[in-house]
């Protein structure tokens, strides 16, 4: 299927060299399907391979045409204005409403998955059998897998990649990146528990059943020290799977003087007897580390 939407959406390109309305013709009813399939789950805008992670640009540049051939409409129903005892206005039986290029996500029962109010998935994000969305929010072309939970008011965004098992804790921001479309998006691995607020951008990987305490803050340039050995070793942009994460500094010098920058402290691996479902706190324990 990815291959012929792949081949169908390349001819929908190069037609729009010379033809840019064709976007909003017949021809761009291939931007539909890609959406569609990114719904429902049976396509992705990365996904792992032999091990690796790969990603699927063509599909990004679909999102980006999905706003040049949709309008910007009312989404949701407008409240009931007959008068009733009390209240100059009713708002029974009223969604929230939006005004906007794409429609909230829908498919929720045929997913298996659930959405408690006031949480919002953009059409286009996928959320897997047994996934629980709390008031947060998640963007277009992010895959959310099976048995995952996005805590309140944590926010997913566009085309990131969470995997089975992976618990996002209150107030986590995970980035989203639509350009450029050969980007990799921010990927967090089956099992990981990512604490509260939380920040992962700018493509990170986070490894499978790592743990990330509170207010740990990732980007791409953000130094992760393990400490684990004699010596620090920094590298930057992943976490090694099972590694457990603390918020740290480091000194830098500046004109005014030294001054500690951020940095993600590796302080541990998860011990085999952590169970996946553990509270972060408990994880944190074995290494006496309060976050």
């Amino acid at each position: 299927m990815s291959d012929r939407l792949e081949e169908e959406f390349t001819e929908l390109e190069a037609r729009l060299a010379a033809e840019p309305e064709a976007v909003r013709k017949k021809p761009g009813r291939v931007v539909d399907r890609i959406l569609e399939a990114l719904d429902e789950g049976t396509l992705r805008v990365c996904e792992p391979r032999d091990g690796d992670w790969t990603v699927h640009p063509w599909v990004k540049r679909a999102i980006l045409l999905s706003f040049a051939r949709y309008e910007i409409v009312p989404v949701g129903e407008p409240w009931d204005r007959e008068p009733k005892r009390g209240a100059a206005l009713s708002y029974v039986n009223s969604p929230p409403s939006y005004y906007d290029k794409l429609p909230t996500k829908r498919n929720w029962k045929k997913l298996g998955a659930r959405c408690v109010p006031p949480g919002v998935a953009r059409f286009g994000s996928y959320l897997g059998k047994g996934a629980i969305l709390m008031p947060g929010y998640v963007n277009v072309g992010a895959y959310v897998d099976d048995g995952t939970m996005v805590d309140t008011w944590a926010t997913v965004g566009s085309c990131a990649q969470i995997g089975k098992g992976v618990h996002l804790s209150g107030g986590v921001g995970i980035g989203g990146v639509l350009e450029p479309p050969q980007a990799q998006p921010v990927i967090v691995e089956d099992g990981a528990f990512v604490g509260s607020r939380c920040i992962v951008v700018e493509g990170v990987r986070v490894g499978a059943e790592a743990v990330l305490g509170a207010g740990v803050v990732l980007t791409a340039s953000t130094p992760v020290v393990d400490v684990r050995g004699g010596e620090p070793v920094v590298t930057k942009g992943a976490i090694p799977p099972r590694a457990v994460v603390i918020p740290g500094t480091l000194p830098k010098r500046f004109p005014a003087g030294e001054f500690g920058t951020p940095c993600a402290l590796i302080i541990g691996e998860r011990g085999e007897s952590t169970d996946k479902k553990t509270s972060l706190n408990a994880a944190l324990r074995e290494f006496e580390v309060a976050v």
